[in-house]
C-alpha cells in the first residue's frame, strides 16, 4: 500500500528537477517561433514522459484543464509507475507561452509535489492574489486592504518610504486603477507580460530582484503553483477565488469547494511539505534561460524543498543534435 507517510522529498527532488529540465530542453527549439501551441506541447509531452518514469503514484491536481480540454496532464490524470507513494502534483509545463514564443525573458517550466491531499485542488478560474517575501509579520498586508494601503504597511514593516517599494503586477486593462492607486503613492512597478508564478516568485528574493510585493488578478492554478514556491522559499500569499459564471462555481464544487468566498493562505493551499522545480526556458531575473551551443544545450533549475529549506541552483549540460 501507499500512503503520504511513504513520501520521500529527498529521494524525489532530484527526479523532479529532471522532469522540469526535459520540458525546457523539448520547449527549446520553439523559442522565438512565434507558435505557442507548438512550444506548449511539446513541455507537455516531455513533462509527461518523465513523469511516468517516477516511482509514484501520482495524481494531477493542477495541470493543463480539465480532461475534456486537456489530453495530457489533465487534472485527475494518473501519473508515474503506481509503485511509489501517493502524491499531488501540480505543474505547468510551459508557465510563459508567449514569453517563449517571443523569447521574452522570464519563461519557466514549473512542478511542485507533495504528499496525497496536500496541494489544493483549485478549478480553473481567477483568483486575487497577493504575496510578500519572508521576515514580515504575520498578516503585514491583506486582499482587505486598498492597494495604497498594502504599499504604506509594507513601507512601514520594511522601515522605508513607500517610494522604496516595487510592486509586481501583471499588466491587463483590469489593473488600470490597481495601477494607478499604487503610482499614486510614489512606489515603482514592474508590468509583467505574462508569468505571473515567477512575478510572485520574485517577492521571495527582493534583494535579487528588486520586487517587494506581488497583487492582482490571474489564473487559480498558477496561484497555487506560486504558493509551493513561497513554501519552500518563505513568504506570504493570500487568495480568494474569482467566479464568473454557474459554470465555473460547478467546476469548483467538483474540485472541492465549498465556500466561494474563503480567502486561502499559504497554508490553505499548500498543507504539508513539498518538494518545487523550475526550470528557465528564456533568460529572466530568476533563472538563466536554455544555453545552446553547437552540439550542447544548458539549462539552470532551482530545486527547492520546504522541509529543510534548501535550495539548489542546478546547471545541466547535455548533447543535442
Amino acid at each position: 500500500m501507499t500512503n503520504k507517510l511513504e513520501f520521500q522529498d529527498r529521494m524525489l527532488s532530484l527526479g523532479l528537477a529532471r522532469v522540469a529540465e526535459q520540458a525546457a530542453l523539448a520547449s527549446a527549439p520553439m523559442i522565438g517561433r512565434g507558435d505557442e501551441q507548438a512550444a506548449d506541447q511539446a513541455a507537455v509531452n516531455a513533462m509527461r514522459e518523465q513523469l511516468n518514469l517516477l516511482d509514484i503514484s501520482g495524481v494531477i491536481v493542477i495541470g493543463e484543464g480539465e480532461r475534456d480540454k486537456a489530453p495530457m496532464l489533465y487534472i485527475g490524470e494518473s501519473v508515474g509507475t503506481g509503485e511509489g507513494p501517493g502524491v499531488d502534483i501540480a505543474l505547468d509545463p510551459l508557465e510563459g507561452t508567449t514569453l517563449t514564443a517571443k523569447d521574452m525573458p522570464n519563461a519557466l517550466t514549473v512542478i511542485a509535489m507533495g504528499p496525497r491531499g496536500s496541494i489544493l485542488h483549485a478549478p480553473d478560474v481567477y483568483m486575487r492574489k497577493l504575496a510578500v517575501g519572508p521576515n514580515y509579520p504575520t498578516n503585514v498586508v491583506s486582499l482587505d486592504m486598498t492597494s495604497s494601503e498594502r504599499i504604506e504597511a509594507l513601507a512601514s514593516a520594511k522601515g522605508c518610504r513607500t517610494s522604496d517599494i516595487t510592486a509586481c503586477i501583471l499588466e491587463r486593462p483590469r489593473h488600470s486603477e490597481m495601477i494607478a492607486d499604487v503610482r499614486a503613492t510614489g512606489a515603482a512597478i514592474r508590468l509583467i507580460t505574462d508569468g505571473d508564478v515567477a512575478g510572485v516568485m520574485h517577492c521571495a528574493d527582493a534583494d535579487l530582484t528588486g520586487i517587494d510585493i506581488y497583487m492582482g488578478v490571474g489564473g487559480a492554478p498558477e496561484g497555487v503553483l506560486a504558493a509551493a514556491a513561497l513554501k519552500c522559499m518563505g513568504g506570504q500569499i493570500f487568495g480568494q477565488l474569482l467566479f464568473h459564471s454557474d459554470e465555473e462555481r460547478k467546476r469548483a464544487e467538483q474540485a472541492g469547494i465549498k465556500d466561494f468566498n474563503r480567502i486561502y493562505t499559504l497554508d490553505d493551499m499548500i498543507a504539508e511539505d513539498v518538494i518545487f522545480a523550475a526550470t528557465g526556458v528564456t533568460n529572466g531575473s530568476l533563472l538563466s534561460g536554455i544555453q545552446r551551443e553547437p552540439g550542447w544545450a544548458t539549462t539552470e533549475t532551482l530545486l527547492m524543498r520546504s522541509k529543510t529549506g534548501s535550495v539548489r541552483r542546478i546547471a545541466y549540460r547535455t548533447p543535442v543534435d
